[in-house]
């Protein structure tokens, strides 16, 4: 298995988030996929909602699962993944770049500070 980016933080929960410019993008690890196999709904926030690092934002099923998503930073919702919702499969392809989930303004960009480093997560979950 290929090991967790080193450019992520990532929650318990096993969503991962990754700062690039002004806004953190959020996507669940592979770990995660792996554990839910084939995901077949996502349900995600609108543009514009407000969110609080911890909340529950969304929803994925898969044939096994269905979870809750998370996130570890509160800020503004600014982008959705439409490819994700037209094809929840992509997020089973390619967890780590395509098949990320929606985009934040942070409102604190230190919340991400508080999340695991990849090695941090790595040593939680050895399997990841």
């Amino acid at each position: 298995m290929s090991a967790a980016p080193s450019d992520r933080r990532y929650l318990d929960s096993h969503e991962w988030h990754r700062s690039e410019g002004e806004l953190v993008t959020l996507g669940l690890s592979k770990f995660a996929i792996d554990e839910l196999t084939d995901v077949t709904f996502v349900e995600l926030p609108e543009v514009g909602k407000e969110v609080e690092a911890g909340q529950a934002i969304g929803e994925i099923e898969s044939v096994k699962a269905t979870s809750e998503i998370y996130t570890g930073v509160g800020g503004t919702i600014a982008e959705v993944n439409q490819a994700v919702q037209d094809d929840p499969g992509l997020i089973n392809a390619d967890p780590w770049e395509k098949g990320w989930l929606v985009k934040i303004e942070p409102n604190d960009p230190d919340d991400l500070e508080q999340l695991m480093t990849q090695e941090d997560y790595e040593k939680k979950y050895p399997s990841a």
